[in-house]
């Protein structure tokens, strides 16, 4: 088979692993394989089965549409997982042994985060509901079965009308009222208990709601004795936070009546996913600090199950910490974080007085995003290369590792590839910056290329070699014949807080890491100078705006989903607090120096073509957004288009329709040839 260089259209193939579950034995790893539905303009998502020793592998639930999240029985015979293939996602069981999944639960607006108890006897989860509905429920208020089809379709239809007639009009009183790419239905997440039939003739039951109120409770996590489940609640039903402010509670399981939640943190920080060692000791959680939540890194902490005063582990290493996970020990806790261009995993050691943190893959040049321990601290887990965007591997107690899924081999046997050079180089005010290039695959030194610079968003994100959301269009760009850029400038994660909260109120402070990178690449001779075109999404999208309008080296640009005026984002979008964390106030208080920042307040110095790339149903950066900016550059007769994709919301370029995933790149690298050729681009 011949090597060809990449393409867009190779989106379609590219496929991707999520959510890897260990099983109780460390026999199998459960995972999700995510598929490209090209015909069907989706994603399907399958439930598999890799043996841990690397022999085989199966394939278990036929992934129609999406089913996700697999989480094994207590005895390691069945797995419940999330599907979608009725309506609303649904709870199903699916024994190891094969056979037919069956539903097991039938909540009127689906349910998710199937969490068993430790006897294997009942499975916890979430499911939505209103104060009417909860209230309906308490007085079983349930209809009659229908008597045929027709009648189920004709309530299905009545059901889906009633709904949309109850948001008309829609009554706003509290932020965010929207997020993703829908409004806020008034919904609370509840947790509910439903028992685990004992055979396939068995009927489950009706599911018992265990929580009440108003506030939303987060997923469930069973405690040891089963006696109790841990989760998260929000402080402060009017709070007006897209930011969480969670407070971890232990939720008593009672015979038939609800409980109340017992509080177990009390101060103004937010907890998120709590763990319990296996041993029932202690209690793990996330903590985010109140008051600078983007600036400071996200810890891992220690809370005696009594409950007791957080003990911060890991504030040291000075780590934003992403997942987590306890050894079967009780005394190691394994996590993941970013740092210099890795997204690693670190073993952290409960050793008296500071924990003990390490890198558990030193310099592995690898992005894992998600792990799963076995029951002799074997370590299942995700990760992205410079070669391939995902795949599954398993790390053993001896330290070898063995690659459990190849998703991505056709990647190496039919593709030439562009290769990663890392660059670290230093910036105006000494400050070092870590980049990479790619050089187009068949590039001379002997000749020049024009050169593509891409931004990312964030501010505070960290992209490396291994990031799967972006592998695609460095390789495809690269593939074009451009020279491809990108770093990871003040602002972004994995190289600590000073670093992460260099643009506290001054995001454009961030562009002289970028442009010190491009003068790097110029002096070397390879680069094209009156070819130089940047790009960008969200954060990117602005800095894309900010620097066309404060430096003129760009032939052109293309930004996408970008933030261009600070003191309209405020009350338009779902993370509304960005501004007050990142800029200490609200527009009204801080006016002229969120205009100053504000790329739409300098776009008159924009002289060159821009293409704008926004999503109509962005409730993160709404299209307003585009539309200001793509107004001064009309007005003003600077060659500008404005692409709008219906449907999506602001993560198009990420989660999109793959039909949309392709036009916006297809667009980007067609702006690029019109403005920005290069010698292979007619």
């Amino acid at each position: 088979m011949p090597v060809t260089l990449f393409e867009i259209d190779d989106l379609y193939r590219l496929g991707w692993v999520e959510d890897p579950a260990v099983s109780p034995d460390g026999r199998w790893v459960a995972y999700v394989r995510v598929s490209v539905d090209r015909m069907g303009n989706r994603y399907r998502r399958a439930i598999w089965l890799a043996a841990a020793d690397g022999t085989q592998q199966r394939k278990l639930t036929i992934g129609t549409k999406a089913d996700f999240a697999p989480r094994w029985s207590p005895d390691g015979t069945q797995l419940a997982f999330v599907s979608n293939r009725d309506e609303k996602p649904q709870i199903y069981l699916i024994d190891l042994a094969g056979g037919e999944a069956r539903c097991l639960t039938s909540h009127p607006q689906g349910a998710s985060d199937p969490a068993w108890s430790p006897d294997g006897r009942q499975i916890a989860f979430l499911a939505s509901t209103t104060s009417e509905e909860r209230a309906a429920e308490d007085a079983s208020e349930q209809p009659p079965a229908p008597a045929d089809e027709l009648e189920q379709r004709h309530r299905h239809e009545r059901a889906a009308c009633e709904e949309e007639l109850r948001m008309d009009p829609r009554v706003i009183e509290r932020m965010p009222y929207r997020t993703g790419t829908t409004y806020d239905d008034q919904r609370r997440a509840h947790m509910y208990l439903i028992d685990v039939p004992a055979d396939h003739l068995t009927d489950p039951g009706t599911a018992r709601r265990i929580t009440d109120g108003d506030l939303g409770f987060g997923q469930p996590v069973w405690e040891v004795d089963g006696r109790s489940i841990l989760s998260t609640c929000g402080r402060d039903i009017d709070a007006d936070t897209l930011f969480g402010f969670d407070d971890i509670v232990r939720i008593p399981v009672l015979p038939q009546e609800r409980a109340v939640p017992i509080r177990l943190t009390h101060s103004a920080d937010s907890y998120m996913v709590p763990q319990v060692s296996p041993d029932g000791r202690w209690i793990s959680a996330l903590r985010r600090n109140a008051q600078r939540p983007l600036a400071h890194a996200t810890e891992l902490v220690l809370i005696p199950s009594g409950g007791g005063e957080p003990r911060p582990l890991t504030a040291h290493a000075d780590l934003d910490i992403e997942e987590h996970r306890w050894a079967a020990n009780s005394d190691t806790i394994f996590c993941t974080a970013p740092a210099w261009g890795d997204q690693t995993i670190y073993r952290v050691a409960l050793t008296p007085g500071k924990a003990s943190v390490e890198a558990v893959f030193p310099a592995a040049q690898r992005y894992i995003t998600e792990l799963s321990l076995g029951p002799d601290t074997s370590i299942a887990f995700v990760a992205g290369s410079a070669t391939n965007p995902s795949d599954l591997f398993l790390r053993r107690v001896d330290g070898s590792e063995l690659q459990l899924t190849h998703i991505g081999d056709w990647i190496i046997a039919e593709k030439k590839l562009a290769t990663f050079e890392e660059l670290r180089y230093t910036a105006p005010d000494g400050s070092t910056v870590q980049g990479w290039v790619l050089y187009p695959p068949d590039f001379s030194p002997e000749r020049t290329a024009p050169l593509v610079v891409h931004i990312h968003g964030g501010p505070h994100l960290m992209w490396s070699p291994g990031y799967r959301g972006m592998w695609h269009e460095f390789q495809t760009t690269a593939a074009r014949g451009y020279i491809t850029f990108f770093c990871n400038p003040r602002g972004s994660e994995g190289y600590g807080e000073t670093w992460r909260d260099g643009v506290h109120a001054d995001w454009g402070c961030a562009s002289a890491d970028i442009l010190a990178g491009i003068d790097l690449l110029t002096a070397r001779g390879h680069v094209d100078t009156a070819r130089i075109a940047v790009t960008g999404g969200s954060y990117g999208g602005y800095m894309t705006a900010w620097l066309l309008a404060h430096d003129t080296r760009f032939a052109c640009g293309v930004a996408a989903r970008g933030v261009y005026d600070l003191t309209s984002f405020y009350g338009t979008s779902d993370a509304h607090e960005l501004i007050e964390f990142e800029f200490d106030g609200a527009p009204w208080e801080q006016h002229d120096l969120l205009w100053a920042q504000s790329p739409l307040a300098h776009a008159h110095r924009i002289n060159v073509p821009l293409c704008i790339l926004h999503a109509e149903l962005d409730w993160r950066v709404p299209i307003a957004q585009a539309e200001q900016l793509f107004s001064n550059l009309r007005r003003r007769k600077i060659p500008v288009e404005l692409i709008r994709y219906p449907r999506e919301g602001h993560e198009l370029t990420r989660a999109g329709e793959p039909n949309h995933r392709a036009d916006h790149m297809r667009r980007t690298l067609e702006w690029f040839g019109r403005y920005c050729p290069t010698d292979s681009v007619e």
